[in-house]
């Protein structure tokens, strides 16, 4: 899912809107003071007028997304997008209104965010003719891009259904979808399709590495969601039920065709952002309250091994498979660094210990690879405080499923589904019990935690984690 259909689209749009806004804001006011032969009796203060708005934008920009105009299904229909917009015009205003009587509480003209009703019946009318007209130069612009296959979705269909036939006929770059593969019977695919077959999806995915897959057939629907989760690909489902049409709570339209898209994961376009957003802020604040316990262990490392960094890096996998260097205040022996369990083992002729390693789900008491001072800091969880940095970075979240190593990737089962998020400092499952539930378990709860994403869910975890650190829960 490395493409969120429409997602920049959408960004531009809010940034068009909330510049539409500010434009009429301070247009209603200029008018009314400047354009307008009538006489006003109020004292004209632009500036107040404009930083007042500025500041009352978030409220505006709220509006417009609970009134759904960044939504595909309302995006795509003129009338219904023109008649939201000019809702949120009104209700804004009035929003406005209601902010600047309760906070003012003033009864003099010349006080008032709106010292004549003029200005508001203005900004409200600016405010709708501005959004319209902005949002069609940015869709104008949108389809210049998409005509020159900028930004297109790469899309794979596949399925026995008259769907197929009647999507390769019609989806065209408006529709934000590019047509580079199908998988059907030649009986529902047009001849000058037939280049584009393949006769398999595995190798139709291989070849053309998709962002999409639109499948069409009845049959098969876990086994082609599983290939689109293996591959970070979209996933829609197009029924040729019109009862399973009507039951399903989310429908889009393209080429005439109902599709329905399946999301692997709740954390998709906004929530990314805020999360993301959370996750930089919450990580510089650590950093700043932790810096005199990071600088404390590092001292006591070079007291300990002078010539031995104090810094492990470590490659892991994060979202869609990518490798990153995870940082760690090293609390394994040197000579063990870099090298896997079963290595580590038998470079110290302690072949055993692998078998029970394993056994024990990753887990070794009094384990002979790490220092004196490596047991306490991971018994404190004092060892992952540099993580903060790759937090900052965006290689990792604050919260999320385990950072796997790259040879996990064999053994590791749901692998693609837990990397179709970003990994995470801490988790679902480090919170319910860390080394003391099995390693299912630890799956099957980032498993969960990727299909059931929400940030009150976040919020929860980032609070037992804390709690699970200053009990040692789980910390050996």
């Amino acid at each position: 899912m490395k493409k969120e259909p429409g997602f920049i689209y959408r960004i531009f749009l809010l940034f068009g809107d909330a510049l539409a806004i500010i434009f009429s804001f301070t247009f209603a006011y200029y008018f009314r003071t400047h354009i307008d032969s009538r006489p006003y009796f109020f004292t004209s203060e632009l500036a107040d007028f404009i930083v007042t708005n500025l500041i009352l934008l978030p409220v505006w920009l709220i509006i417009l997304l609970c009134l759904g105009v960044y939504k595909r299904s309302v995006l795509t229909r003129p009338l219904a997008l023109a008649g939201r917009l000019f809702l949120a015009s009104v209700v804004g205003v009035m929003a406005i209104i209601t902010y600047d009587f309760f906070v003012n509480n003033t009864t003099i003209a010349s006080s008032s965010l709106f010292p004549v009703r003029g200005i508001a019946v203005l900004t409200a009318a600016f405010c709708f003719v501005a959004l319209v007209f902005e949002r069609g130069i940015i869709s104008s612009v949108r389809k210049f891009f998409l005509r020159r296959s900028v930004g297109l979705i790469r899309t794979i269909i596949v399925g026995d259904s008259p769907n197929t036939t009647q999507l390769l006929m019609g989806i065209w770059p408006e529709t934000g979808f590019k047509v580079v593969g199908v998988v059907a019977s030649d009986k529902y695919v047009p001849e000058e399709w037939r280049k584009h077959s393949y006769a398999t999806l595995e190798e139709a995915v291989k070849k053309q590495r998709p962002d999409a897959i639109i499948h069409t057939g009845g049959k098969n629907i876990e086994e082609v969601n599983r290939v689109a989760i293996n591959h970070h690909a979209l996933y829609y489902y197009s029924p040729a039920n019109d009862s399973v049409i009507t039951l399903s709570g989310k429908v889009e339209w393209i080429a005439a065709t109902p599709i329905i898209f399946i999301r692997t994961t709740p954390l998709h376009g906004a929530a990314l952002v805020i999360k993301r957003v959370i996750d930089i802020l919450v990580s510089l604040i650590l950093i700043i309250l932790s810096s005199p316990f990071m600088l404390f262990v590092f001292i006591a490392q070079k007291i300990a091994e002078p010539k031995a960094p104090a810094i492990y890096k470590d490659v892991r996998l994060t979202r869609f498979d990518r490798k990153f260097n995870l940082y760690k205040f090293r609390s394994m022996k040197q000579e063990f660094c870099g090298l896997t369990p079963e290595e580590a083992f038998e470079k110290m002729g302690k072949t055993n210990l692998s078998a029970k390693y394993r056994k024990q789900g990753d887990f070794l008491k009094n384990d002979p690879r790490y220092t004196k001072l490596g047991n306490f800091l991971r018994k404190t969880s004092l060892d992952e405080l540099p993580q903060f940095f790759n937090i900052l970075k965006g290689d990792i979240s604050l919260i999320g499923p385990r950072a796997l190593q790259p040879i996990e990737l064999k053994t590791y089962g749901d692998r693609s589904l837990i990397l179709s998020v970003k990994s995470g400092l801490t988790g679902l499952a480090q919170v319910s019990g860390r080394r003391d539930i099995s390693f299912d378990e630890r799956r099957a709860l980032d498993v969960y935690y990727v299909q059931n994403w929400s940030l009150a869910l976040d919020i929860s975890i980032f609070f037992r984690t804390i709690m699970a650190v200053i009990k040692h829960d789980g910390a050996k």
